[in-house]
C-alpha cells in the first residue's frame, strides 16, 4: 500500500509538472490585470463613500442629541477622507445625499467638474438616501460642501474655492445653528486661507472682525477661537503688533477651545511678547504651545516655527537651550542656523555671530526672527565679558576691546560697567589705570539663585496640574444621577432610623421598668 501511494504521488507530481507546459499558451491576459485594478478602484470608492456615510450619520446624531463630540469625530476622520477624494467620489456623494430639486446641488457638481447628467450612481441607492429631502439636514449640506472645498484647495483652484467659501460663510451665518459651530470654524479658517493665497488678506479683515463679534454674542467657542487666531495671524503678517496686542487685551480666548487652537494662540502671544521685550512671558507662552501641539509629522512645520522663536527668546533671557532640541529628527535640519547662533552666544564669539548672521540672514528674515537675533549682539558681548571675567583676575580695557572686537576702549568700559550694574559679573573698574579687576567667586548656594530655580520649577508643575484639571471631561448630566443616588440614600437612612427607633422602644418594653 505504501508503494502504491508513493507511485500515485509521483504520477500526480509529474502530471502537475507537465500542466504549466501544456497550459503555457493559456497564460493570464492583460484584461485580468485591468479588472483587478478596476476592482481596487471600486473598492476604494466604496470605502470612501462608507466613511462619508458614517460621518453623515454622526452629524445626524449630533443634531438629535445636541452633543458636539459627534461632530468632532466626523471632522477628525475627514482628514483621511480628504486624501482619497476624487471628482467621481464627490459626484456620487452629492447625488446620493442631496435631494433632486436642491438649489446647491448643480452648483457643487459644476465645481467638481461633473454635469448633472453625468451620473454613475445607482438609481436605487440614490432614491433610498435622498428621497424627497425630508432627512437632509443643513449640516449635511455644509459638510458635503466642505468636502468639495477641501478638494478645490488641494487642486489649487483658488478662484472657485474662494467663491464657494464665501457662499458657505454667508449660509452658516444665516442659519445660526449651534450644531454648525464646529463646521463654521473650519469654514472661516479656509475663508482666510483662500484670501491669503490670493494675496488679499487685508480684505478679509473686516469680515473676520464682524464674525468675531457675532461669535462672541452667540457664545460660539469654536468659531471664536478660530477667528481670534486668524485675526492675530492677519495682524502679524503685516507687522501690526500694536493692534494685535490691543485685540488680545480686549478679546477673551475661550477656555473650551481645542488644543490645536490653544497652541496657535500661545504661539502668537509668544511672538507679540517677544517683540515687546517681555521675554519671560514669551518663553512661557511658547513652552505651552510646544506642549499642547500634536507631536506628529503633520505638525512638523508648527513645531519648527515655535522652537525657532523659543530658542531666540531663551537666548535673550540669558539662558542656553538644551542640546537635545537640536537633535530631534523633525527639527534637526531646520535648526542648523539657530544652532550656530546658539554656539556663538554660548562662547561669546562676536566674529562667529556676525558671520552666521551674514550667512543665514535670508533664512532669519523668512522666519521673521531677524529683528530678535539682532538684539542678541549685546548678549554675545555680555557673555564674552563674563568669560573674560572668569579667565582673568585683572585685564586691561584695551585687551577687552581687542578680544570682543569693539571700536574703542570707551565702548569696552561702558559695556563692562553695564555688565557690573546688571549683575552679570562681579568686578571693579579702575578708570585711571584702565583695567578691570575681578572679585573672588562667591558660593552660588549662598545666594538666592537656587531658590529662584526651585520657584520656577514649582510654578511650572502647578500650572501644568491646573491645566490638566481644567482639561478633564465629565459625562453630561452626571450631577442628576448623583442627586438621585443621594435622595435614595437619604430615604434609606430615614427608614433605618425609624427601624432603630422602633426597635429601641420595643426593647425597652421587653426589658421592663427596672432596665
Amino acid at each position: 500500500m505504501v508503494e502504491t501511494r508513493s507511485s500515485k504521488a509521483k504520477k500526480e507530481s509529474a502530471e502537475s509538472g507537465k500542466k504549466p507546459q501544456d497550459t503555457d499558451k493559456e497564460a493570464p491576459v492583460p484584461m485580468d490585470v485591468e479588472k483587478t485594478e478596476e476592482e481596487k478602484k471600486a473598492d476604494n470608492v466604496a470605502a470612501v463613500l462608507a466613511d462619508i456615510k458614517q460621518n453623515i450619520n454622526l452629524l445626524e446624531r449630533a443634531v438629535a442629541t445636541l452633543e458636539a463630540r459627534f461632530t468632532t469625530r466626523a471632522l477628525r476622520t475627514t482628514a483621511s477622507i480628504r486624501k482619497r477624494l476624487t471628482p467621481e467620489i464627490l459626484t456620487q456623494a452629492i447625488n446620493i445625499y442631496f435631494p433632486k430639486d436642491h438649489a446647491a446641488k448643480d452648483a457643487l457638481l459644476k465645481r467638481v467638474g461633473k454635469a448633472s447628467d453625468e451620473m454613475d450612481v445607482d438609481q436605487g441607492e440614490q432614491k433610498s438616501d435622498a428621497k424627497d429631502g425630508r432627512g437632509f439636514l443643513p449640516e449635511h449640506e455644509v459638510y458635503l460642501s466642505y468636502l468639495v472645498l477641501l478638494y478645490l484647495h488641494d487642486q489649487k483652484d483658488y478662484q472657485q474655492g474662494m467663491q464657494l467659501v464665501i457662499e458657505l460663510v454667508d449660509k452658516v451665518q444665516a442659519l445660526n445653528r449651534r450644531t454648525l459651530d464646529q463646521l463654521a470654524g473650519r469654514l472661516y479658517f479656509y475663508f482666510a486661507r483662500f484670501y491669503e493665497l490670493a494675496d488679499k488678506l487685508a480684505e478679509a479683515r473686516p469680515v473676520l472682525l464682524a464674525a468675531q463679534r457675532t461669535a462672541t454674542l452667540r457664545h460660539d467657542d469654536d468659531t471664536q477661537a478660530t477667528i481670534l487666531n486668524l485675526l492675530l495671524r492677519n495682524y502679524l503678517m503685516f507687522n501690526l503688533y500694536d493692534q494685535a496686542d490691543k485685540l488680545v487685551s480686549k478679546a477673551t480666548f475661550p477656555e473650551n477651545a481645542s488644543n490645536n487652537q490653544m497652541a496657535r494662540h500661545m504661539y502668537y502671544l509668544g511672538r507679540i511678547k517677544a517683540i515687546q521685550l517681555d521675554y519671560t512671558a514669551s518663553h512661557r507662552h511658547l513652552l505651552q504651545a510646544v506642549r499642547k501641539a500634536p507631536q506628529s509629522v503633520a505638525s512638523a512645520g508648527f513645531q519648527q516655527a515655535v522652537n525657532k522663536l523659543a530658542i531666540i527668546v531663551q537666548l535673550l533671557m540669558g539662558e542656553i537651550p538644551d542640546r537635545a532640541i537640536f537633535r530631534q529628527p523633525m527639527l534637526r535640519k531646520s535648526l542648523v542656523p539657530y544652532l550656530q547662533i546658539t554656539q556663538a552666544v554660548r562662547i561669546g564669539d562676536l566674529a562667529k555671530f556676525q558671520e552666521t548672521l551674514a550667512q543665514h540672514g535670508a533664512t532669519f528674515r523668512a522666519d521673521k526672527t531677524f529683528t530678535l537675533i539682532l538684539r542678541l549682539r549685546h548678549n554675545v558681548i555680555k557673555t564674552g565679558v563674563r568669560m573674560i571675567s572668569l579667565s582673568y583676575s585683572r585685564i586691561s580695557l584695551r585687551d577687552i576691546c581687542l578680544k570682543l572686537q569693539l571700536d574703542s576702549e570707551e565702548d569696552a568700559e561702558y559695556i563692562v560697567a553695564k555688565a557690573i550694574r546688571d549683575g552679570v559679573i562681579d568686578a571693579t573698574i579702575d578708570h585711571e589705570k584702565g583695567f578691570m579687576k575681578s572679585k573672588e567667586n562667591v558660593d552660588i548656594y549662598s545666594t538666592n539663585e537656587p531658590q529662584n530655580a526651585f520657584h520656577q520649577r514649582i510654578s511650572f508643575c502647578l500650572n501644568l496640574h491646573n491645566e490638566s484639571v481644567k482639561a478633564l471631561r465629565f459625562p453630561l448630566d452626571i450631577h442628576r444621577k448623583e442627586l438621585a443616588n443621594a435622595t435614595a440614600l437619604r430615604e434609606e437612612e430615614r427608614k433605618l432610623a425609624k427601624e432603630i427607633v422602633d426597635g429601641e422602644i420595643g426593647d425597652d418594653e421587653d426589658m421592663g421598668e427596672d432596665w
